[in-house]
C-alpha cells in the first residue's frame, strides 16, 4: 500500500524535484500528496503546481506563534491522510505539535555529515562556508528523523564525498546537492517499504528479504 507523503519547502525545492522524479520512476512506493511552504515565493510551490500536486503557502503573520502555525499544518496533514513528512530545505522550527503527532515520521535532509556541522545556524550555504573555513577534507549529506533538537534526530542515511582543496563554498554546495538528491529518495524508499526501525537514537534498516 502506497504511503502518502507531504513535503515542506522554503526555497527552490530541488530536493522536492528529486522526489517528484523518483515517484514518476516508481523508485519508491509512495505518492506526494501535498507541498507546504512558509515562503510564498518559494519555487518549490511552483514545482508542485507544475506536477499537479496540491500546494499551500501558510503565512507566518497570520499565525505568529510557532505552535499555532504547526497546528495549521497538522490540519492539512490530517486532511490529506499523510503518512510521512519530508523537510526538503524547510527553514522553520518544527514544534512538538508536529513531532509528537508524527514521531519518527518526519525526515530532514542536512547538507553535511551529522553530527558535524549541524545545529543552530548551520543551514544552507552557512554549512558549506564553515566546512571551507575549517579546511574539511570530506563532506556529504545526512537524512535523519526529526526530534525536539536541532539536527539531533536518529540518522537514517549518510553519504560522504571527498572535497577538492581548491573548491570554494559554492563548489562544495553543488557537489553535496548531488548527494542529497540521491539519498533523500533512498530514505523515503526505505520508509515506504517499512524497512526502518528506530531504537533509542539509532535507525536500523531491515534487509528487503526480512
Amino acid at each position: 500500500m502506497k504511503k502518502n507523503i507531504a513535503v515542506l519547502v522554503s526555497g527552490g525545492g530541488s530536493n522536492l524535484q528529486s522526489l517528484i522524479d523518483s515517484q514518476k520512476n516508481t523508485y519508491f512506493q509512495g505518492e506526494i500528496k501535498l507541498v507546504i511552504s512558509n515562503n510564498k515565493n518559494a519555487y518549490g510551490l511552483e514545482r508542485a503546481k507544475q506536477n499537479q500536486i496540491p500546494a499551500f503557502y501558510i503565512n507566518k503573520q497570520e499565525y505568529p506563534q510557532n505552535e499555532d502555525y504547526d497546528q495549521q499544518i497538522l490540519k492539512l496533514l490530517k486532511e490529506y491522510q499523510i503518512d510521512l513528512i519530508v523537510l526538503a530545505g524547510y527553514l522553520k522550527y518544527v514544534t512538538p505539535i508536529l513531532i509528537d503527532a508524527y514521531k519518527n515520521k518526519i525526515m530532514n535532509i542536512h547538507p553535511a555529515l551529522l553530527p558535524a556541522f549541524g545545529g543552530k545556524n548551520f543551514y544552507g550555504m552557512k554549512v558549506h562556508q564553515a566546512l571551507y573555513e575549517r579546511g574539511a577534507k570530506i563532506s556529504g549529506a545526512t537524512v535523519h528523523f526529526v526530534d525536539a533538537g536541532q539536527d539531533t534526530g536518529p540518522i537514517i542515511v549518510q553519504e560522504s564525498i571527498p572535497l577538492d582543496q581548491n573548491w570554494q563554498p559554492e563548489d562544495i554546495q553543488k557537489a553535496v546537492l548531488k548527494v542529497e538528491h540521491k539519498i533523500l529518495p533512498l530514505a523515503v524508499k526505505y520508509f515506504c517499504e517499512n524497512r526502518l526501525t528506530v531504537e533509542k537514537t539509532r535507525v536500523y534498516i531491515k534487509d528487503k528479504s526480512e
